[in-house]
């Protein structure tokens, strides 16, 4: 079994991040609270793109995450 070396679409090696703020539902969407926050790791090569919660103890690394190591 191979490791995987990329992005999982297209193996490119080339990622961004970017930090994001969501709304939640009920009262929080209501008055656009947005209290939840994410890192966006993307491809620069074909768009792709996953979200990590930034208060998870697991997001320390999101580039190993992201490339699967």
């Amino acid at each position: 079994m191979s490791e995987q070396k990329g992005c999982i679409k297209c193996g490119s090696t080339q990622a961004g991040t970017k930090d994001v703020s969501m709304t939640g539902t009920g009262l929080s969407k209501m008055f656009d609270m947005q209290h939840n926050q994410f890192t966006v790791v993307y491809c620069e090569n074909c768009g792709y793109s996953e979200f990590y919660n930034r208060n998870s103890s697991t997001a320390s690394n999101i580039f190993d995450l992201f490339f699967g190591g």
